[in-house]
């Protein structure tokens, strides 16, 4: 049985980004992995502008109670004029500091008279402007090959006037769920059958990593049926993924089919709950069968499957965020396996990172996955003790 570790390192070895690149707009391309780098081609702002509405002036010019005449009016988008030597300019946020003009007084701070303008409390040369290139500059580097594009990046690249961005194509990944005791929701319950809720969990969590999600359905549990369904799945994807048919029953078939069709590179983890996992390749394709009870299929998808899609995508980063957080239960580990305890993290009264355990830790209890928002591993023969610091994947 191998251990979680070498299990992931084993499984990330094996894969290298896609190769397809596509060119998508600002619109398209949110939430994908941009798949060059990407550097300014202007300053931004492209110009020393106004961060108030207000008068643009030169600080030396300004004596207390001495008016200055308005010799023009800026708002944004237009062009300014050389600001005259002892005039203000009446100007707006956003708008083109005229030259010779080194600060803004806000409009709150001045007092229109009869021959100009007059300011009511002290001017600091420079306040108030927004200075070209403050927020970036020409050639400076915006985005990293391997990047995933978040809104403010987005919004960033627009600013830098990219309208169109080269990012990898996102992984292809068929999925169907095996056993003959599935339903689907919507329908009544026949003797003995469960409604199949690995296949829609699963179906979200692709969407989630922004992978394309083709399901097959349930596969029969029938050892034919499932060496077609792996061809079929093998055949249009980057990865396959089944859940169920992972133990040794006489009725557990996809792990035989897989080994028949493909390779299974490993089976069986010590890692709890998730202990039947097989990961392989099928053709071209890589192979991830997953237990098929829920919580263990959520769970074995977060830890191996997660990672292996994000670097499939191109993604520099796949680790779960650790954090370190006080934990307020006291529990053992008497096992060999290391246990992943579904978990809730949250602030505590005094503004501190902590961490509590579901009570139940059951691998068919969804209610569990609902209820927390985080994993705790708690590695075999060890406990945990109220009160210690330990370490969180949220």
């Amino acid at each position: 049985m191998l251990e979680f570790k070498p299990a992931l390192t084993q499984l990330l070895e094996s894969v290298s980004p896609i190769a397809e690149r596509e060119v998508l707009s600002l619109q398209q391309a949110g939430g994908r992995v941009i798949a060059a780098d990407l550097n300014a081609g202007c300053n931004a702002p492209a110009f020393d502008n106004s961060a108030m509405d207000g008068y643009a002036v030169r600080a030396s010019d300004i004596e207390a109670g001495k008016a200055l005449p308005v010799s023009q009016r800026i708002a944004a988008g237009a062009s300014a004029a050389a600001l005259a030597p002892g005039t203000s300019a009446r100007i707006f946020t956003g708008a083109m500091l005229p030259a010779g003009a080194d600060t803004v007084v806000m409009q709150e701070q001045a007092q229109l008279v009869e021959d100009g303008v007059v300011f009511t409390a002290e001017v600091k040369r420079g306040a108030n402007v927004r200075c070209a290139g403050e927020d970036f500059r020409q050639g400076e580097r915006l985005a990293e090959q391997g990047e995933t594009l978040r809104p403010a990046s987005i919004g960033r690249l627009a600013a830098a006037g990219c309208g169109q961005l080269p990012c990898y194509a996102r992984p292809r990944v068929a999925f169907f769920s095996s056993g003959d005791e599935l339903a689907e929701p919507g329908e009544a319950l026949g003797a003995g059958q469960i409604y199949n809720s690995n296949r829609y969990a699963l179906y979200q969590q692709l969407l989630g990593l922004g992978a394309v999600p083709e399901d097959l359905g349930r596969c029969p549990d029938q050892f034919d049926a499932s060496c077609e369904f792996l061809r079929r799945a093998a055949a249009s994807a980057d990865c396959v993924i089944s859940t169920g048919g992972m133990s040794v029953g006489e009725e557990d078939h996809v792990r035989a089919a897989a080994q028949a069709v493909g390779a299974v590179d490993f089976w069986k983890i010590a890692l709890k709950p998730g202990k039947p996992l097989a990961f392989g390749s099928i053709g071209s394709a890589a192979f991830f069968g997953l237990p098929g009870n829920p919580v263990s299929a959520f769970v074995t998808f977060q830890l191996l499957v997660r990672p292996w899609l994000l670097k499939r995508a191109g993604a520099n980063h796949w680790q779960h965020i650790a954090l370190p957080a006080r934990a307020d239960f006291s529990m053992e580990n008497r096992g060999g396996r290391l246990n992943f305890l579904r978990a809730t993290l949250r602030v505590d009264s005094d503004g501190k990172l902590c961490v509590s355990r579901y009570p139940e830790q059951g691998s068919g209890l969804v209610s569990s996955l609902v209820a927390s928002n985080a994993l705790l591993p708690l590695a075999a023969k060890s406990s945990i003790a109220q009160g210690q610091i330990v370490e969180v994947l949220s």
